[in-house]
């Protein structure tokens, strides 16, 4: 289970009881795990199919740091399937665990696209593709500019004769 995200709880996210309202993680959640799914398909046109039952088995009060934990479980030909477990830091106590959160990628007709993925991507594989697309551009603004160059000093040299 890789931890990606920590929040802290603050007063604005509390019930009348002083604890950790629901709708807040339940938000965060959606969020991490949207935020997942686009960085393991490399397309930000995902959307939630499905969040299997949700058991609260802990909480957190105002100041702890909780942490929200994902992890790809299933690639589907136009889905992904994640588990969620989310913890307390300062009790060490596992607040919740959402064993199946399937997200659908989407094509740019927003409906259901294939995707290709058939195993976790993980940071250093994405670090490397980002790495190699500023690379290329980068030879690509190079050699733009030479050429560039190479066409204004024929301009320059065809001018003085």
């Amino acid at each position: 289970m890789n931890f990606h995200t920590r929040k802290w709880v603050k007063p604005e996210d509390l019930n009348p009881n002083g604890t950790l309202f629901g709708g807040s993680l339940l938000r965060w959640i959606d969020e991490e795990a949207a935020i997942y799914a686009i960085c393991q398909l490399d397309n930000q046109r995902v959307v939630t199919k499905l969040i299997s039952e949700v058991n609260f088995v802990s909480s957190a009060r105002q100041g702890d740091i909780i942490e929200l934990g994902m992890k790809a479980t299933h690639f589907g030909r136009t889905s992904i399937t994640l588990r969620c477990e989310v913890r307390n830091k300062v009790t060490r106590k596992s607040i919740l665990t959402i064993e199946k959160m399937v997200f659908v990628n989407l094509g740019a007709d927003g409906k259901p696209a294939p995707h290709g993925r058939e195993q976790i991507r993980y940071a250093d594989e994405a670090y490397e593709r980002y790495r190699q697309t500023v690379q290329s551009a980068a030879d690509a603004t190079a050699m733009a500019a030479a050429n560039e160059a190479e066409r204004e000093a024929e301009h320059d040299e065809e001018a003085v004769h």
